[in-house]
């Protein structure tokens, strides 16, 4: 798993340089910053957004005694399109972009859901809880 999040922390901003640099010669360089803080600005809002509707969504459940486990589930996907959408480059944003959008997130979250299920069911997954105390003093 490190090796595999490794190549993908050097990979992915190489091919983005690349991106930008190729989207610069064509359209030139202003324009192209400009394109990057205006994806990362409406990035921002739209994430403040839909964060904003998601909260509220909870809320409402808890205040019915449901547990909001699909809104929960949204609200890590939103946080993590609004980290997309702030770092500089096209392939991020792109990314980010259909996190926000409740139809593609809403497909993501359903393939999440069975891999983790599958995972779950096949014993892949361990999970152990710490209670804080130490038994070997």
């Amino acid at each position: 798993m490190f090796f595999k999040l490794l190549i993908l922390f050097i990979t992915v901003p190489i091919i983005e340089i690349w991106i930008l640099i190729d989207i610069g010669k064509v359209i030139g360089t202003l324009p192209t910053i400009l394109l990057i803080v205006f994806t990362g600005a409406v990035g921002a809002y739209l994430t403040k957004l839909q964060g904003l509707i998601t909260i509220f969504k909870i809320r409402e459940n808890l205040s019915k005694g449901i547990i909001p486990s699909e809104e929960l589930l949204d609200g890590v996907l939103i946080v993590l399109a609004g980290g997309f959408l702030i770092t500089p480059g096209i392939l991020t944003d792109i990314a980010g972009f259909l996190l926000l959008l409740p139809k593609s997130r809403n497909y993501i979250k359903r393939h999440l859901k069975e891999r983790i299920s599958s995972a779950v069911s096949s014993n892949e997954v361990h999970i152990e809880f710490d209670d804080g105390f130490n038994d070997s003093t």
